[in-house]
Order: C-alpha cells, then structure tokens, then sequence
C-alpha cells in the first residue's frame, strides 16, 4: 500500500549556516569506545598509526568529522590529564568507576587523544574535570595544550615529545554537574562555571570557546540559571566577554520507559513508534531551551550544544552491562535523521552536537569485532547528511503527510529538512511508516533544479542491522525519483532514510 505527503521547499530563501559542528563525534573512556576501540597500542597485529586503529580513522574520515568530545562524558569528573601523560610504562593505572568498574592503564591520554585528532582531521573538545578536580588543574591542562613560549606547561609538553602547541577550540567545563559530575544546584554550578572560565585562558592565537554543562533533556530551569548569571555577568562588566560561550544539554532517546531498558535488536511496531514519538519529542525540548536563552540573550551571542544525543537501549547479552554495547538498527538510523531535521531547524542557536558515540558504546558509527570493523546504519546517515555541514539551511515544510499514534499523541509519519551550499541543495527525507510505502511530492519553488543523486537507506524489517558475519545488510542505495514541472516526486520505502542532491539553476 502507497500512502502520500506533500512537502514544499523554497530554494530561494535562505536561512541559518547549519554549523558542521553539528554532525559532531564523542569518545569516552567507557566499554570498548577507547581501548579495544580507537586504541590498539602499537605493538597490536591490527593496522594501526602509532596505536590508533586505522581502518576507523579511515572510516571517520569520510564523514567529514568536524570535531571530537572526550574523555567523558562522566568519566571526565574523575579524569586527571597529568596521569595521562609522559612514559605510558610510567603513567599510573585508574580506576573506571562509572563504567564497568575497570582498570585501565592511561596509555591513551593528552598526547594520543590529539594525535587522533589529527588523523581524523578534526578539531579537539576537551572536557574538563570539575567534580573531582580544580579550577588549577584545568587552566593548566589549557596551557599545556595551546602555550607557545616558555611557560611551565609548555615546557613540560616539551619534555613529552610535543615542541609546537595544539589549536583546541573547544572546552567543556564539567559533565552533568547535576548527576554524575557532582550532584549540584544550578545556582552553585553557575558559579563554578563561572570561576573555571575565569582561569581558562586565551594562549597565543588559541580562542577558547568554553560549554557550561547544562540541563538533563526539559530542565529549562538550570537552562534559565545558566544564562541569566552569565548575563548578569557580563552586564556588571566582570569580563570582556561572556565567561562562557556556550551552554549544553543532553537527550538520550528510547520507548518511553527509560534509558537501558529496551532491547535494541528485538522490538514491536508499537515500541517502534514510541522511540519515534520520543525522538520528535526533541525539538520540544530544544524549542524550550531556546525560548529561555532568547529571553535573556536576544542578540544570540551564547550558542546552544547538544553535546550527548542518540539512543539508550540495553546491551547486549553476554556483555559487560557497564560497556554500553548496543547493535545498531534501522530504528537507530532513522532516530539520527529526525534529529538532524531538528537541529537544522534551529541552526540559529545550535552550533554543536556530540552523538554518544562513536565506537562500540550506545549509538555508535562503528563497531569493533577482533580485526574486522562494521559499519552502522547510523555512521550511514551521517555520511549521506554531510553535505549539510556549512550549508544554509532552506524554508522546507511537510504540509500533508501521513499520521499515527503514538505515546499518547500524533506522530507525523514523514520528516525533512533541505540545505544550500554553492548552487547546490540537498534534501534529507525520513519515512516512519512500518509497512507502507509513502510518495513524497516536493513543490520546489523559486529556483530550477535537476536531480544530480538520489540514495535510500532501509531494509525489509526495521530491527536490520550490520555485524561481523552480513556487514552490508543496511547500506545507501539508488532511489528513483522524477521532476515533474517543478515537482520532486520520491517514493521512500517502509522505514527509510533518504537524501536527493539538487544542481541549482
């Protein structure tokens, strides 16, 4: 059965810049992410560059990643940067608390975190250590990383092997001071926020911009303490600029019930569209978030992060419950598509996400299996998605689609958004539909177009996904669309995920 939607795009009008930084990487020390994962050492029999595992530097790179998170995550209010670096021989071992109860050795620290920045060509975010540490430790861990004279930190950056600085934009001042990173009233987080950022400095050319932990998915009220102290701040002249340039939040998507509580492989249709429901649910929360940092911030100059996003299922059996290992399915995709639709609405305030993550732990690009590498539904919408990185984003708007029910409310079954770079568009669809078929008649307006690539991602049941034994199972296809006058005609499978890139007259 065909059902139909209709959709119109103004190719003329052009809106915010959708910051590349969006399509943005996490990797912390949790399961299987960084050991076993990105980190191989280099005395492994699979190829690696100085310990870092190739064929996912391979992968990553073409995505076009534009920045990378780490160590934590809640890993970084009980990581001390001084441990991880010098001698990996001599570093001392640290216990992983959050995430498994293990030991690991440090051998991945300051000096291979940055190494892989630069392989993968993208930039570093740093998150710093306010539940345990001190306000000294991360200035001086700044210094460390950016200074370029004879300071004691650069100096001591020297004597580990590196002469010349590194270039690290991006900051986060804790994780999750309201949870793991220390239980904290927004009122008193406000205030270490603001301490930390005082001691965290500019070196050299290096501009920091620094991301103030925020609110748990609707907590607009720790939202409101964040940007209203950094206001006052700023308008009692304490700082040249805002203290922090930034302020996070974070949203895990499931079936309602909670995060660790589903399956990822084995679900109902019914369970299927709540996870739905609940990733629409985002653009609730993010019109939230914006509403209050308008209100105190008309001129949009503290930008919004979501710095942890995807989805939470429970892991798999016969794994450690504290890796977070989780399969990676159509439904998992097609959670990714909805989300970007969202944040190119909202390009405006949004300059960062972060998806946990990126290897081996919740939604992640690639998974690991001994020396062979899958890769993920997922990794496949961000790498069909990455013509939007730095595109203007367009005036798209479903105005007919089909509908079901779902967590007690509507749910449109068909989302999209569309973008603008160099006389080019490129449209992003996705279709909800477990069973039927949807032709999507798109008006595009204001400009000619011809259809230069159509591709779709799907499967025949929605539970599809990749792994050692079928890693081709879900992968992008060619999709047959048609221009009739100046209408865009696609038909999206059941369950899919689609883009269409347009040559602009």
């Amino acid at each position: 059965m065909t059902s139909s939607a209709r959709a119109v795009i103004d190719l003329d009008v052009v809106g915010d810049r959708i910051n590349r930084h969006i399509y943005g990487h996490f990797a912390e020390h949790l399961g299987r992410c960084i050991y076993d994962g990105f980190w191989v050492g280099e005395d492994s029999t699979i190829p690696n560059i100085r310990g870092i595992r190739t064929d996912i530097v391979e992968a990553l790179r073409a995505l076009d990643i534009p920045n990378l998170r780490w160590p934590g995550g809640c890993f970084a209010d009980t990581y001390h940067w001084r441990d991880g670096i010098g001698p990996r021989e001599q570093r001392p071992k640290i216990a992983n608390t959050n995430w498994g109860d293990v030991v690991e050795s440090n051998h991945f620290g300051t000096h291979e975190f940055m190494d892989l920045c630069d392989l993968l060509g993208t930039e570093a975010y740093v998150n710093g250590n306010v539940g345990s540490g001190t306000v000294q430790e991360m200035s001086e861990w700044v210094e460390y990383l950016t200074r370029d004279d004879d300071s004691p930190m650069a100096r001591l950056r020297r004597e580990n092997g590196r002469d010349e600085p590194w270039r690290v934009p991006f900051w986060g001042i804790g994780n999750e001071p309201w949870g793991c990173g220390g239980n904290l009233s927004p009122e008193f987080y406000a205030e270490e926020a603001r301490r930390y950022a005082t001691y965290c400095h500019d070196h050299g050319e290096n501009r920091l911009t620094l991301i103030a932990a925020g609110a748990n998915e609707d907590d607009f009220e720790w939202t409101r303490v964040l940007v209203k102290t950094l206001v006052e701040s700023h308008a009692a002249n304490l700082y040249d600029k805002h203290p922090y340039q930034a302020i996070s939040f974070h949203y895990y998507t499931h079936t309602g019930s909670g995060i660790n509580r589903e399956d990822a492989t084995t679900f109902t249709d019914e369970q299927f569209y709540d996870t739905m429901a609940y990733a629409r649910d985002f653009e609730r929360v993010v019109r939230g978030h914006v509403a209050v940092m308008d209100s105190y911030d008309p001129e949009n100059r503290v930008s919004l992060v979501c710095d942890e996003w995807g989805t939470w299922w429970n892991a798999e059996k016969g794994t450690n419950p504290g890796f977070l290992f989780q399969q990676n399915t159509i439904r998992d995709a097609l959670v990714a598509g909805i989300h970007f639709d969202i944040f190119h609405r909202y390009a405006r305030r949004i300059s960062m996400a972060n998806i946990a993550q990126t290897v081996n732990v919740l939604q992640a690009m690639v998974l690991t299996d001994g020396e062979k590498l899958v890769l993920t539904p997922t990794y496949h919408v961000f790498e069909m998605n990455k013509g939007h990185q730095d595109a203007r984003a367009l005036a798209a708007h479903v105005l007919d689609a089909p509908v079901t029910t779902a967590r007690g409310g509507e749910l449109p079954l068909v989302s999209m958004s569309a973008s603008t770079k160099d006389d080019s568009a490129l449209i992003s669809l996705t279709h909800l539909a477990t069973d039927d078929e949807c032709e999507v008649r798109i008006d595009l307006r204001g400009r000619g177009a011809r259809v230069v690539r159509a591709r779709v991602l799907g499967a025949d049941s929605a539970t599809t996904y990749n792994d050692a034994e079928v890693p081709d199972r879900v992968e992008p296809r060619r999709l047959a669309t048609a221009l009739e006058g100046g209408e865009l005609v696609v038909t999206m499978p059941p369950h899919s995920f689609a883009t269409v890139e347009l040559a602009l007259d």
